[in-house]
């Protein structure tokens, strides 16, 4: 299993790390110690939307091999949702058989064109941004439409996250990551 994280400038940093970490805890944890990932951007430095500077280590490449894309939101959105040249990076995540993205992120991933007949969410104030390319916006935390999965806004990264380790590596996983992370998530935590 091999993960793709989108970092661009502008972005919200809790919305790549709220995903990173739980996924991320899948091998350092042992529940699927062939687990690997990389943060892939157009550039050699990307710094987010309060100044935090992240390194990549793709720069450019495509996405033909990986198993989950996930891609962040931000302020950048806006402007990056009608980048071409971003956009023809994005798509070539086309043969990627899982998607997610947090918050805004899933505008880019309607711009690219993967959620065409697609139920999805996103920060609740681009609801109506959201609604150019797919007619099913919803206000649930977290969307799962098969091979596409979208949540709402910023601290919805850590659902997400959580949402992916079960997909990936069973309920039982979930509940353990989620304790070691001590996030009492309303659907994380069994007592």
């Amino acid at each position: 299993m091999k993960a793709a994280f989108v970092i661009f400038d502008g972005m919200t940093s809790l919305d790549f790390i709220g995903v990173y970490d739980p996924l991320g805890r899948l091998r350092t944890m042992g529940f699927l110690p062939e687990f690997a990932w990389s943060v892939c951007a157009l550039s050699d430095v990307v710094q987010d939307d309060r100044g935090l500077r992240f390194l990549p280590n793709r720069i450019g490449e495509t996405f033909a091999g990986f198993d989950l894309l996930v891609v962040p939101g931000g302020h950048s959105v806006r402007e990056l949702q009608h980048d071409a040249r971003f956009l023809q990076w994005l798509q070539t995540a086309s043969d990627v058989p899982l998607k997610a993205s947090v918050c805004t992120g899933s505008l880019l991933l309607g711009a690219a064109g993967f959620l065409t007949q697609t139920a999805a969410t996103t920060h609740r104030s681009a609801f109506d941004e959201l609604r150019r390319y797919t007619t099913d916006v919803r206000e649930d935390r977290v969307v799962d439409s098969g091979n596409i999965i979208t949540a709402g806004g910023v601290a919805a990264g850590i659902d997400l996250g959580l949402h992916l380790v079960e997909r990936l590596a069973g309920r039982d996983s979930r509940i353990r990551i989620a304790r070691q992370m001590d996030y009492l998530g309303s659907s994380t935590h069994e007592r």
